[in-house]
């Protein structure tokens, strides 16, 4: 059949014909393998969500491939592949002799990298029955991981290695040892009060801030990025055989989030990128709107 024929066969000018013929339109993609990339992605973070799969997903396909994000999500719903968060577990232990530090950052935004970063522990549980620790620094304007330790306490050393590692890349993006201008936000455990972690903070010309009671708002970013670790990394898997493999997944899941999952309180960057600008970030989420897809995944 002719173009001009079909053209008024269907009710549409060559003019149109042409245009989305030379739009070269990609054909849909098959539920296969949008499934297929669903499980490769979460053999690397088995917790992530729909909203940060149908992102990636996007990335890698294209968006003029992709179903639209409900029909998205009813997909995975419809093969069970929708995900539910456990509750929290504290770790931190404020019963201690050591000086607890004003909080200074209240109301404070960071507008680049390393002008902020948020420390913090939660656990992870061994196959053995007992568990292990991740004591993690991270970036609160980029959410960067910039510093982790997986280890089987919570001593204040274990803490320290994971501050160590953050400063040694600071140091080497500065090239000074001195780092005036960041603030070191924590809640008020043991090992970020006690005299070697300050005395290392002090040393590189660190602020010092802390949050003033128990309420997971005081350190926001700290508490998102170990929920997100946990639920992505952790909490989809059996329980670790051991510390030396709980650091090494965790090591791989660190590198994947840091470098290719999008966050929405960055505006869908990695974090990667975006602790390589400045500016103020651009969040696409909400913080009351409920995700209604059946899984709590609030997109940060």
């Amino acid at each position: 059949m002719e173009v001009s024929s079909a053209c008024r066969l269907f009710g549409r000018s060559r003019q149109a014909y042409y245009r989305l013929r030379a739009c070269g339109v990609k054909p849909s993609l098959s539920e296969r393998s949008i499934l297929e990339k669903v499980d490769a992605i979460r053999s690397e973070a088995p917790g992530i969500g729909c909203r940060k799969l149908w992102l990636m997903l996007c990335s890698v396909f294209g968006r003029e491939r992709m179903p639209g994000r409900d029909r998205f999500f009813r997909l995975l719903r419809r093969r069970g592949l929708v995900l539910a968060r456990p509750k929290p577990r504290r770790t931190t232990d404020s019963n201690h002799r050591y000086h607890k530090w004003k909080n200074l950052v209240r109301g404070f935004t960071p507008t680049a990298a390393n002008q902020l970063w948020v420390a913090d522990i939660t656990y992870i549980p061994l196959e053995c029955g007992s568990t292990c620790y991740l004591h993690l620094v991270t970036d609160a304007y980029s959410h960067k991981v910039v510093g982790h330790k997986v280890s089987p306490s919570l001593r204040a050393s274990e803490s320290l290695d994971a501050l160590r590692q953050a400063i040694a890349h600071a140091v080497a993006v500065r090239g000074t040892d001195r780092l005036d201008g960041l603030v070191h936000h924590s809640d008020r455990g043991v090992q970020y009060c006690c005299d070697a972690y300050i005395g290392e903070l002090g040393r590189h010309g660190i602020s010092v801030s802390m949050t003033e009671d128990y309420n997971p708002t005081d350190n926001a970013v700290a508490e998102r990025v170990n929920g997100i670790i946990k639920q992505e990394a952790v909490n989809r898997r059996r329980a670790f055989a051991d510390i030396a493999t709980a650091g090494e997944v965790i090591g791989r899941y660190i590198d994947f989030y840091n470098t290719r999952r999008p966050h929405m309180s960055i505006g869908n960057n990695t974090p990667e990128t975006a602790h390589a600008g400045s500016g103020e970030q651009k969040r696409l989420w909400k913080r009351k709107k409920k995700v209604g897809h059946g899984e709590n995944d609030n997109g940060r």
